[in-house]
């Protein structure tokens, strides 16, 4: 025991698992299991019966890992992590300290007894503290996809879909069936309502509330209480190989858009006459004409 007879440290904790593995291993609900020769799993972490890990995946102390998880080649649990559920880790990922996944979702829909899954793209990085929780209804899936960055303290409820090569700045709270395309960038303390879409290459800056669909390649940023958009995420677009004709043309749909004093549907218009029609233009003007929460 601690000291004044509180929780046990954590020298104590560590010599009571090498006494449990000399005397036959733990008992139920204890059981620390090595079902690949290759993983590295610390002997106070817990590795239910069932569980599948591919080769060279590292488990840390106290870490937990359920009996329906799957995890692949060259993943690293860190110190506390817990994966449960239906929840598929996939190869090389990086799970920080009490990084929480697979987590039963508070929507108060849920049924007992529902099954639904959790999957994480390859090589995505979960920092410490975040939450990715299970689907609501039988087969919902929460995805965050390849090459993902979940900041410490970020959360995605259920239903959530996050595209590959997005990041979360800390703190970034997504309600449920949130929808996050590729490349999407989500400043710190930011959050968004339920059922919001936010478009590929987009910036969407910190503090923000997203209460509406976010449009592609656009940058956005609070204004006077509201999301607004500023421009095209230019910056953004040019580091990732974007031509100065594209931007110059997603500049020219901006501008009828938001500033000219066109309506919605004048304003696509003039964007489908009168602006080059790149693949990204086209791919703007379906967004806004597909959204059904409205865009920002």
């Amino acid at each position: 025991m601690g000291p004044g007879g509180g929780v046990p440290d954590a020298v104590g904790l560590v010599r009571e698992a090498e006494s449990l593995e000399q005397n036959g291993g733990p008992p139920a609900g204890r059981r620390m299991e090595r079902k690949n020769v290759m993983a590295k799993i610390h002997q106070t972490a817990i590795v239910e019966d069932g569980a599948r890990l591919g080769a060279d995946v590292e488990v840390g102390p106290y870490a937990h890992v359920g009996a329906d998880v799957v995890i692949g080649d060259g993943v690293k649990i860190a110190q506390g992590a817990i994966i449960d559920g239906h929840t598929t880790i996939g190869e090389s990922c990086q799970i920080f300290p009490y990084a929480l996944i697979g987590m039963k979702t508070q929507d108060l829909k849920y049924k007992e007894g529902s099954v639904s899954y959790v999957e994480i793209g390859p090589r995505t990085v979960i920092r410490e503290f975040a939450t990715v929780h299970l689907g609501t209804a039988d087969g919902e899936r929460t995805v965050i996809g390849a090459d993902c960055l979940f900041m410490a303290y970020c959360h995605a409820a259920h239903g959530c879909i996050l595209g590959d090569h997005v990041i979360c700045s800390n703190s970034v709270q997504l309600a449920g069936d949130v929808h996050i395309q590729d490349y999407a960038i989500i400043g710190g303390c930011a959050a968004s309502h339920q059922f919001c879409t936010v478009g590929a290459h987009s910036m969407v800056g910190g503090m923000s509330k997203i209460r509406q669909d976010f449009p592609p390649y656009m940058l956005g940023d609070m204004v006077e209480g509201s999301l607004k958009v500023i421009g095209p995420n230019v910056v953004g677009l040019t580091r990732r190989g974007f031509s100065r004709e594209v931007i110059h043309a997603l500049k020219e749909a901006h501008r009828f858009i938001y500033r000219d004093g066109l309506n919605r549907t004048q304003a696509l218009d003039r964007v489908e006459n009168d602006v080059e029609q790149f693949d990204e233009i086209k791919r703007l003007v379906a967004f806004y004409r597909n959204s059904q929460r409205g865009v920002a």
